[in-house]
């Protein structure tokens, strides 16, 4: 019997869609979640807005004059850090816990983009705590040297790969609760010794060194020069770039799914 249908007209072809949105689309639901998340709203918001009006307002640690100037950048690197590094670490252990990473990757999105999707997130998070830092800054004073805007936008996209990698290498191999305390710890230590709250001039001979080649340290003290004095720190950025292509390296040979 003959159809009078055309050929193929009710034929199923499945088939996954366009990559680029496909991609985009697990941005969205990734970026989503941690914004929904109270734990790393905590994290990744209200404790650098805490530190930037209290070390802005109390003479607690040295810092330059006027204090807003000095302490907005570094406030801006522990952003990025608390976010790409801490949050991206802990989350993506908990994932593979419990199992998100095997159901995703039993999907039509290649493994490479289940990391792709996860920095593409980090780097929305990102920009909307330069948005907020930003404009409480700016309430209480801070003024940016405009010609240091672009070094730091530089600055703040490398520091977030480098990060971002060693989140993702974190979090991509250890168990999950060996990521919690591991995450917090570091997290911790690069804030009070890692060139961030205290410069890497303030600290002692050896942990100065050892500051200045930590993403950290390198993060902290480039934008504090690019913003204060508008001036581009390049060692800085190089410091970031190989700390992000190392552990970018590194991270995408060890990602275990569970």
């Amino acid at each position: 019997m003959t159809s009078r249908f055309a050929p193929g007209t009710f034929s199923p072809a499945p088939g996954r869609g366009r990559l680029p949105r496909m991609l985009l689309m697990q941005a969205r639901t990734e970026f989503t979640l941690t914004l929904r998340n109270g734990e790393q709203l905590l994290l990744t918001m209200l404790i650098p807005l805490g530190l930037l009006v209290g070390l802005t307002l109390l003479d607690v640690v040295p810092v330059g004059q006027p204090r807003i100037d000095h302490v907005t950048p570094r406030i801006l690197a522990l952003a990025v850090m608390s976010t790409a590094f801490t949050g991206q670490a802990i989350a993506l252990g908990f994932d593979r816990r419990y199992g998100v990473l095997k159901r995703l990757a039993a999907t039509a999105l290649p493994r490479w983009s289940l990391v792709a999707a996860r920095m593409l997130s980090v780097l929305g998070v990102v920009i909307v705590q330069l948005m907020v830092l930003g404009a409480v800054a700016a309430a209480l004073g801070w003024r940016p040297d405009p010609a240091g805007l672009a070094p730091a936008g530089l600055l703040l996209l490398a520091g977030t790969a480098a990060f971002g990698a060693l989140g993702v290498l974190l979090g991509g191999t250890l168990r999950a609760e060996v990521v919690l305390a591991l995450a917090n710890t570091v997290w911790l230590l690069l804030l009070v010794a890692g060139g961030i709250v205290l410069s890497v001039e303030t600290l002692p001979g050896p942990l100065a060194v050892l500051a200045a080649a930590l993403p950290s340290g390198a993060l902290a003290e480039g934008l504090t020069a690019a913003l204060v004095n508008g001036a581009g720190s390049w060692g800085a950025l190089a410091v970031l770039l190989a700390w992000a292509t190392a552990a970018g390296l590194l991270a995408a040979r060890t990602l275990r799914l569970s």
